[in-house]
Order: structure tokens, then C-alpha cells, then sequence
């Protein structure tokens, strides 16, 4: 039981996370802030929050467990905020989709205190973002994946882990750079090919028209091409060395099959096709149950 949790970020992922340790009773008090006070208001009146602090500094002020959910690159102007408030015992998590930034930034201002920061990305998520959209089960049956610093204090990471556990996760731990190299293959890449390929659909003369003729397979395809630009904009900077390397593989790959199409062998685009088929079909995603009574 934590007495009191501070949010820094009243959004989707701050939010359902302050709702999740509520319905579990795992927290007695919730203190938000947000940069648009509209954002916590909102918050305090969907019972997110218990309390609307007037800054980072003063959620952080008095709780036991701090929830950063800000864009990742406003992770190193939230920590120097905070920083004069970070103190031993007290546990700091995020929840951003790049580490390897946000753990550089955390060290170069906490300093020695960036034992007490646990780095945190919870493979959850909506296409609709804001406080309204907050849910106590976003995170049930999910993944989360800590990636500790080599100083981090082992009595929280502890912590972190039983925290996410008892709100229905399942929780893996890698490092930053292990954590970037990944996602940039099965969650930023695809994002970022979305984007594009609507976008040159949209943008030819007959887009719409075309538009009008997608069935189930373009929507499943194309679902994730409407996620929030701003927080990808960040993401896909924030780990571009990544993304680009695993852009250069798709491209050599995709390569491949317009030059056996353009030479017509069909044989050799049939081989391609039946490797990737196969490799599809014998692949499952990792669906962890959610806990019992959660």
C-alpha cells in the first residue's frame, strides 16, 4: 500500500494507471498535474485524481510512488523539475516507448539519485488519447518492461515489479539499448510505415475512392496510422538509429520481391511469399492472462 501517488501527466497511460491502483487498493491518495490545468481539473472530476497540484514538484511533494507519463522528450525538463524532490525510498517510474533517452536524460540530472527511478514501458495502449479515455484495465494482461539502471536500487525495482504485477502485468526486464533495438523492429518501424503508406494513398488523385473500396484487412493494416501524432513524433525521433536500421532491412527485403516480380519469376516470389507465411503462421504473440480478480 503506497499513501500517496503522484502523477505528472494526467493522460491515458498517468490516468489509467492512477485508476488501476485505486481498484486494486493498492493507493490511499492521488495527486496529479498536468501542463493544461484543464487536464487535471478534468482528472479530479473523473476521480482520477484526489488532488490537483499546482506543478510537477508538488505532486511529487509527499508521495511514495511517482508516475512520470509526459511525451519522452519532455522527460529531461520534468526530471530537473523534480529533481530537488527526488529522494531515497521514494520510487520514480515512466512510461515512455524509448529508454535508452530517457534513462541518458535521468542520469545527467538526478545524478546519484537516479538509483530511485525505475524505467518502465507498458506495452498497453488506445488510439484515443486524454484522461477521459483512462481505464483501471489498460494495463491487466499486458507486458511491461523495466529496464533498470546499473545503480538502480534493487529494494525498488522490487517494487516496480510487485507494483505492476498486482494491477494484472506481466512484467519483463531488459536494458535500454536491448529495449530500443526491439521495438524499433515490432512497434516503431510499423508505425512509422502506417504513417506513409495512408498517407500515399490519401494523397494520390483517386485516394478516396480507393479509400472507399478497403475491407477488413486495410483497416487491421492500417489501424495503427491513427495514433497520436505528437507522441510519435517524439518516439520516432527519439530512436531514429534504431528505426532507420530496421527501415534498411525492410527496404532490402521489400527490395527482393519487386525485383523477382519485375523479372517475373514467379517461383522465386512464391518461395518468398511461402517463408514469410510460414514464419507468420507459426508465430503467436505473447497474450499473458490477466490476474485473477483484476
Amino acid at each position: 500500500m503506497f499513501n500517496q501517488l503522484g502523477v505528472i501527466g494526467c493522460g491515458l497511460m498517468g490516468g489509467s494507471f492512477a485508476l488501476a491502483l485505486k481498484r486494486a487498493g493498492l493507493v490511499k491518495r492521488v495527486i496529479g498535474y498536468s501542463k493544461s490545468p484543464s487536464t487535471t481539473e478534468k482528472a479530479k472530476r473523473l476521480g482520477v485524481i484526489d488532488i490537483a497540484a499546482e506543478s510537477a514538484l508538488l505532486a511529487v511533494s509527499g508521495s511514495d510512488l511517482v508516475l512520470i507519463s509526459v511525451p519522452v522528450a519532455a522527460s529531461e525538463a520534468t526530471f530537473k523539475a523534480i529533481r530537488h524532490l527526488v529522494e531515497p525510498g521514494v520510487l520514480f517510474m515512466d512510461v515512455g516507448s524509448t529508454k535508452r533517452d530517457v534513462v541518458d536524460a535521468a542520469r545527467r540530472v538526478l545524478k546519484d539519485r537516479a538509483d530511485c527511478f525505475v524505467p518502465a514501458h507498458p506495452i498497453a495502449g488506445k488510439e484515443v488519447s486524454g484522461v477521459e479515455n483512462a481505464d483501471p484495465l489498460l494495463y491487466s494482461g499486458r507486458q511491461v518492461i523495466l529496464t533498470p539502471l546499473p545503480q538502480t536500487e534493487p529494494k525498488l525495482l522490487q517494487k516496480a515489479t510487485d507494483v505492476w504485477a498486482a494491477i494484472g502485468a506481466q512484467v519483463l526486464k531488459m536494458s535500454p539499448e536491448n529495449h530500443d533495438a526491439a521495438f524499433a523492429a515490432v512497434s516503431h518501424l510499423p508505425h512509422l510505415l502506417a504513417f506513409a503508406y495512408f498517407s500515399s494513398i490519401h494523397k494520390q488523385p483517386a485516394g478516396k475512392d480507393f479509400l472507399s473500396l478497403a475491407g477488413p484487412g486495410f483497416r487491421d493494416f492500417t489501424r495503427i496510422a491513427a495514433s497520436d501524432p505528437a507522441i510519435w513524433r517524439d518516439i520516432l525521433l527519439a530512436n531514429k538509429e534504431e528505426i532507420l536500421k530496421q527501415s534498411m532491412r525492410f527496404r532490402h527485403t521489400l527490395d527482393a520481391m519487386e525485383h523477382v516480380m519485375k523479372t517475373g519469376n514467379a517461383e522465386a516470389l512464391e518461395d518468398l511469399i511461402r517463408s514469410a507465411a510460414d514464419a507468420r503462421s507459426g508465430w503467436q504473440m505473447s497474450t499473458p492472462k490477466p490476474t485473477p480478480g483484476r
